[in-house]
């Protein structure tokens, strides 16, 4: 019952959208784009909390978010952690522990509505103002992304690029919002009229439309140097993401690996990055 009501409400939910927009086009863009940023998980879970309640550092304030950072310290350079979608910082304790060996400065930051941060929805433009803000308040060296987090990175130094930041690491990251938003529709069956209003709705509140948002693009004005991370055989975020970001990336290196999955959490991973930092 369970399977088949998981297959039914996404199909439920297309149809109303695809009737909404007929009724009240605007509002159904606004609901549909606010259930496409609906975070479901990626709290703290009781085995997560000791960890990172002996990090903790303060509580931010974002576009009217509170987001939690995190301190482990460290002498040598300071490294930014974003981490993914539905995910909090736990998902680093493997790198945090090579960082620290490493003798790293480490901060680190709960996601709007991820971890211990406030609110319900999360998107890249307001991930960018959270990173845009730990950036401007920590002065890191390094940034490291995972997944939406990798994504974020690159627009943060496409949008606001930082002087003090000299090298970026992406692992498993998306690329193409359009991509993106074709999965969505997808899995909903929304009819073009419903994408079309959603893609007028992003143009109008955030300037671009969903095809224009284009971390590959971005990456051709970025002169960081880039470590990039992606398995071929990613079931989350395609693998060609990284090999167009690479392309127009001229500082960048892609490290292809073949069946380490989406997270990436293994030694070997981490001990690439802690070289590619020491550099």
């Amino acid at each position: 019952m369970k399977k088949l009501l998981n297959k039914i409400m996404p199909l439920a939910y297309g149809q109303y959208y695809n009737v909404y927009t007929l009724i009240a086009p605007k509002k159904a863009a606004d609901s549909a784009f606010h259930l496409f940023c609906t975070v479901r998980k990626g709290r703290v879970l009781p085995q997560q909390a000791d960890y990172l309640n002996g990090a903790k550092l303060e509580v931010e304030e974002v576009a009217e978010h509170k987001i939690q950072s995190y301190h482990w310290p460290g002498n040598k350079e300071t490294v930014l952690l974003v981490h993914g979608w539905e995910s909090n910082t736990f998902r680093w304790r493997n790198l945090i522990k090579k960082l620290r060996e490493a003798d790293f400065n480490i901060i680190a930051f709960d996601a709007p509505s991820h971890g211990y941060s406030t609110g319900k929805h999360l998107y890249v433009p307001l991930y960018e103002m959270a990173v845009n803000h730990m950036v401007k308040k920590y002065n890191p060296k390094h940034l490291i992304g995972h997944s939406v987090g990798g994504m974020t990175i690159i627009y943060n130094q496409y949008k606001n690029p930082s002087p003090e930041v000299e090298k970026m690491v992406t692992i498993g990251s998306p690329s193409e919002f359009h991509e993106i938003m074709q999965h969505f529709q997808n899995i909903l069956k929304f009819n073009d009229r419903v994408m079309k209003q959603l893609d007028a709705y992003i143009l109008d509140r955030f300037g671009f439309k969903i095809d224009e948002f284009s971390t590959s693009k971005f990456a051709q004005s970025i002169s960081k140097k880039g470590l990039l991370f992606h398995d071929k055989w990613d079931q989350i975020t395609p693998y060609h993401a990284s090999v167009a970001v690479n392309k127009n990336w001229e500082g960048s290196t892609l490290i292809s690996t073949e069946g380490l999955g989406h997270s990436m959490h293994q030694d070997d991973v981490n001990d690439q990055i802690i070289s590619f930092l020491e550099a």
